[in-house]
């Protein structure tokens, strides 16, 4: 029984009054495949990505002799993230966080735009279950063999071919999760460890873990993934408005629905006749069994397949295309009521308001990435005791200073104190130079801490508290670092 035949008994059994379960078993469902423009694109994704997702962990980048070639490696032992030219340090996660933020406003954008435009074409859970699907149709069939070998015995060729389709998702799941954890170490390194039994324990679990998730994900939860397990769907729905474009079927075009022969027949007779001629395809080629001539549904991820197969149905009876297609519900409210539809409107308040959202903090996080200084110090100051009285009169206070060397090659600082009269910085293990000012090494793309002390021989120069500044000066290239700070002193 499909989903739509399920559907329609369950809502007589509550007009007779019998209640039915909140929670419906779980009718399978046999996308029938289908060729068109909306097709095309998702294979054109599809290839993409995974060619991305796949791929990507071999492409080398020259960082120098101090860092990994890999061009994406999330380093978690040495606490970095490299990105072809870009490093980023676990300091820097604010640029992640504007990423996260980026991704959100771009679903929001993509929303207002095309409703789950995401959900049908650059979704995860979409693209593999895609692919696992593709798998089951060149092994086992199309819809209809499908459905007759799962009503039919168990025959030596149905378990042939159930073997198959299994193994072939199973490799598949297997390096989705293999082609994961080689982003997180060298790839070609880890490749052969896994393949001679010598790699890590943790390697070996998180692949299980994928292969796992990916295997029952794609080739059996599917569309119930994006019905009941995401969150988008709900969002998403609360996100959207009349002039948002969704996949839409025409009623004011399709209604009444009539097979060819009828239509002809009604409109000889000067009566009215829809377009629609009630031959499913719409809902068979629906991978989450999505009926879309029943109105917008949560069910629906707006792939398009339904588009294509009415666009192929309506060329071959001769008439014209777009029964189906991206519409607005304005729109489809205006022509029911017998009114011109409007022009599609992409750029509006809501649209603006998102693009120039993700503009600013794109820009901010460029900004940051252009501007940001490869030496950085931070500084902390001791907190017991606060200052020390020298036997001279004098005022000390104690610093645990780290500078932040995000150069590929080894560098040398120069530091120094300003801001207070007569204030002398001393750094414990430093060396000095002919002036007698201090100076630290500090190996390449690595950081470094110090103990310093700064010095006043006059307490009287030194109120309560005073602001101090702190500099690291690049030896070789005159670049500096600064940290503001406090020198503490007896209360008056």
């Amino acid at each position: 029984m499909s989903v739509k035949q399920e559907q329609l008994r369950e809502a007589a059994l509550e007009a007779d009054g019998v209640s039915t379960s909140l929670y419906g078993s779980r009718n399978k469902i046999y996308p029938q495949s289908v060729s068109g423009f909306y097709r095309r694109v998702k294979w054109a994704i599809l290839i993409f990505t995974l060619g991305v997702y796949y791929l990507l962990p071999f492409a080398r980048w020259d960082r120098g002799v101090y860092a990994p070639d890999q061009a994406v490696l999330v380093d978690l032992a040495n606490r970095r993230f490299y990105f072809f030219f870009i490093e980023i340090w676990p300091q820097e996660i604010y640029y992640l966080t504007g990423l996260l933020i980026l991704a959100a406003l771009t679903l929001f954008l993509m929303n207002a735009i095309a409703g789950r435009i995401w959900c049908g074409y650059l979704c995860p859970q979409t693209i593999w279950t895609d692919l696992f699907m593709a798998v089951e149709r060149m092994i086992e069939g199309d819809r209809r063999e499908r459905m007759l070998k799962d009503r039919g015995r168990w025959t030596l060729r149905r378990i042939h071919d159930f073997l198959a389709k299994h193994f072939i998702w199973l490799m598949i799941a297997w390096w989705t999760g293999g082609a994961w954890v080689l982003y997180f170490t060298d790839a070609p390194t880890l490749v052969v460890e896994l393949a001679t039994f010598r790699g890590p324990f943790i390697a070996y679990l998180w692949i299980g873990v994928l292969t796992a998730t990916t295997y029952f994900f794609a080739g059996y939860m599917r569309e119930q993934v994006c019905t009941y397990m995401c969150p988008w769907p709900r969002i998403q729905a609360a996100l959207t408005d009349e002039h948002a474009l969704n996949v839409t079927y025409r009623y004011d075009r399709g209604e009444p629905q009539a097979s060819v022969k009828q239509a002809e027949s009604l409109r000889a007779q000067g009566k009215a006749a829809g377009d629609c001629v009630d031959c499913n395809q719409c809902f068979n080629v629906c991978p989450t069994g999505v009926d879309i001539r029943d109105g917008l549904q949560i069910d629906c991820i707006q792939c398009g397949l339904c588009i294509d197969a009415c666009d192929n149905v309506m060329t071959r009876i001769g008439r014209p295309a777009g029964l189906i297609g991206y519409d607005t519900e304005i729109n489809v409210q205006r022509r029911l009521s017998g009114l011109d539809a409007l022009k599609i409107r992409i750029i509006r308040p809501r649209t603006l308001l998102y693009a120039a959202f993700i503009a600013i903090v794109g820009s901010i996080m460029l900004y940051a990435l252009v501007t940001r200084s490869p030496i950085e110090i931070s500084v902390l100051h001791d907190r017991n005791p606060v200052y020390v009285r020298l036997s001279d009169g004098g005022l000390r206070n104690a610093y645990t200073l780290r500078l932040l060397n995000k150069e590929l090659q080894p560098r040398h600082f120069h530091l120094d104190v300003s801001g207070l009269h007569g204030a002398r910085l001393e750094v414990i293990g430093a060396q000095t130079d002919g002036d007698g000012r201090a100076f630290v090494e500090v190996g390449p793309d690595q950081s470094r801490e110090i103990r310093a002390l700064v010095t006043i021989k006059d307490s009287n120069d030194a109120r309560h508290r005073r602001d101090i500044r702190i500099s690291a000066t690049d030896v070789m290239t005159g670049r500096a670092a600064m940290v503001k700070d406090h020198f503490i002193g007896p209360e008056r």
